[in-house]
């Protein structure tokens, strides 16, 4: 019981501390969730690598043109994610086939893997750690 109490008076001194705590766990659960739920998968680049070696896979590159510019995955097709709505047809003879979404870190190419699987794509996947992720783990890129 003394242990209770202890816990107890921690949260009452300090409330601040205990309600983020509690936030940042709601907020932690349900971003996990909606990651399993929305109908995309997450694949580090190796798996990313393995993907398109033994598949059809099609790569999506979402960023703005400078970043393309930069430097991006051989082959990879560019839609910058602002536009990636109204040029979904541009994408329809893909629709059978497994496509993978990157951008920078992940973030974007997650909103892109999300509307594309909306419409009907059949098998999505979402860059873990976007083209950060890529080049940390020394596979090429390009800027042809």
């Amino acid at each position: 019981m003394d242990t209770t109490h202890r816990f107890v008076e921690f949260v009452s001194n300090h409330w601040a501390l205990a309600l983020a705590f509690v936030g940042l766990t709601i907020l932690i659960i349900f971003n996990e969730l909606r990651r399993r739920l929305d109908g995309t998968q997450q694949l580090g680049p190796h798996a990313a690598t393995l993907a398109m070696n033994a598949e059809t896979t099609v790569v999506l590159d979402v960023r703005e043109d400078s970043e393309y510019k930069q430097g991006h995955i051989a082959n990879a097709l560019h839609i910058p994610l602002g536009q990636l709505a109204k040029r979904l047809p541009e994408l329809d003879k893909y629709r059978d086939r497994p496509l993978i979404a990157y951008c920078r870190t992940g973030n974007r190419s997650g909103s892109a893997a999300r509307l594309l699987h909306k419409h009907g794509f059949s098998t999505v996947h979402n860059l873990a750690g976007g083209i950060v992720a890529w080049q940390n783990a020394n596979l090429p890129v390009t800027k042809k």
